[in-house]
């Protein structure tokens, strides 16, 4: 019976600490629109000086690797689509298959892997060390609410930068497919830009947008969450900013499919 009883225990704890977990991260969120928006009345607000340093922090110091990471997936689309179509004779169709591939999927998919693993992990970091050295217990000891001071501003500036970076990945994805599938189209990049943007809806840049405010929200409460339930010194604070990217990656991709199912019928 040990050897029943004891898996079927180890999956019941397992389940509550995840409900656990969700039922905390939404609370998080609930007390972090509250200073948001109401914070002001009880003399919490939210300042607007973290909200742009965690702007800076989040998105434009992002540009560079974003940038980099959009103008490579652009040439890989570009090379799969020209390589796939050609054996169709739709070659013709790659600039359609680039853009709406691009605008609806991987612009915001791979913009929210990065900022996870990059400010994700960030703020997992930089909660647990002010947890395990006991600095969020002296900010309520001083009559500062943790959730307003360190949740609400890094939530307002991922929902602002992400979208931003989504779009601009967007667009250098979209330029790097040109320079490459241009060519091979016999057309000049300027054409094949144009065409483009004539092919594109605004239904293609709202699917991948609002994709990316669910991955803002994702990224931040699951950073916030993890960095504030930090136990054990230097090592629980690594192995924190580990769990907090690993969970952030596999709840965008769940999310992105949730989203590409209905969103696609």
């Amino acid at each position: 019976m040990n050897a029943i009883a004891r898996p079927l225990g180890d999956l019941g704890r397992a389940t509550l600490g995840a409900v656990a977990g969700v039922g905390y991260a939404a609370v998080l969120l609930f007390e972090a629109l509250y200073y948001v928006f109401a914070g002001w009345r009880i003399g919490q607000p939210v300042r607007l000086a973290a909200v742009v340093r965690q702007m800076r922090e989040i998105g434009a110091n992002a540009l560079p690797i974003v940038a980099l990471l959009g103008f490579t997936v652009g040439l890989m689309l570009g090379i799969q689509f020209i390589a796939s179509l050609s054996e169709f004779g739709a070659q013709s169709q790659v600039v359609v298959a680039v853009a709406k591939s691009v605008t609806r999927e991987f612009g915001a998919l791979i913009t929210a892997i990065l900022v996870a693993g990059r400010s994700g992990s960030a703020l997992a970091a930089r909660i647990g060390s002010m947890s395990v050295s006991q600095e969020v217990d002296a900010l309520a000891v001083i009559g500062i609410e943790p959730v307003r001071y360190l949740v609400a501003p890094a939530l307002v500036a991922m929902l602002v930068m992400l979208p931003a970076l989504t779009i601009f990945a967007n667009a250098v994805a979209i330029f790097g497919a040109a320079l490459y599938s241009a060519p091979a189209l016999n057309v000049t990049p300027t054409a094949y830009l144009l065409q483009t943007l004539s092919l594109l809806s605004t239904g293609d840049l709202w699917q991948g947008l609002s994709k990316s405010v669910v991955f803002a929200v994702l990224i931040t409460l699951i950073g916030v969450s993890t960095g504030f339930s930090v136990s054990g010194g230097a090592e629980g604070v690594g192995r924190a900013t580990t769990r907090s990217v690993v969970l952030s990656i596999c709840w965008i991709i769940v999310v992105d499919m949730v989203f590409s199912f209905f969103l696609n019928r």
